[in-house]
């Protein structure tokens, strides 16, 4: 990976990005949460853009993380754990390709891992379809508006169609 062994950084989406930040801030290892929008044509989206879906960004999660405490494969099996990734452009009553599954991989390595976790993944039989999760180059990461961050630490009672999953997809 081309960032250091102490710290690195993924970007996943997963439908809203505020139950994902919820969960991904749990785990051991990450260090640091933000959330933004990835993927799409518009130069610095806003939220009432993306929400329309016109833009095509995703709700996206920046992950800072410790790779001695968690590796980014241990980190993907994780975000498909708390999210569906067979269903395109849908997580739970949220719909629209701003809500899709997509790996915005940095490098090669990343890329490579992602394909081995989907792989693994479609061959546990735990889904029951066929995963859509995009793999998708990594360009430009916008930081979402001050009010989404911490959105669920901030309204506990906020909605979230996340949750995480007795999967065993194995690593």
């Amino acid at each position: 990976m081309t960032e250091s062994d102490q710290v690195q950084t993924a970007y996943l989406a997963g439908g809203c990005f505020w139950g994902m930040e919820e969960l991904l801030r749990a785990i051991p290892g990450v260090l640091a949460t933000e959330v933004g929008y990835c993927g799409g044509s518009s130069a610095h989206p806003v939220y009432e853009q993306v929400r329309t879906g016109r833009t095509g960004h995703a709700e996206t999660v920046k992950i800072t993380f410790a790779p001695r405490q968690i590796g980014y494969r241990h980190l993907l099996f994780e975000f498909f754990r708390m999210h569906n990734p067979t269903t395109r452009n849908q997580q739970g009553n949220d719909i629209g390709n701003q809500y899709r599954s997509a790996i915005f991989y940095l490098d090669a390595e990343q890329r490579s891992i992602a394909e081995q976790v989907i792989d693994s993944a479609n061959a546990s039989g735990e889904w029951h379809n066929p995963i859509v999760t995009e793999l998708v180059p990594f360009e430009q990461f916008f930081r979402a508006e001050a009010y989404h961050q911490k959105y669920l630490l901030k309204h506990p009672e906020g909605y979230t169609c996340h949750f995480i999953r007795p999967l065993q997809l194995g690593e």
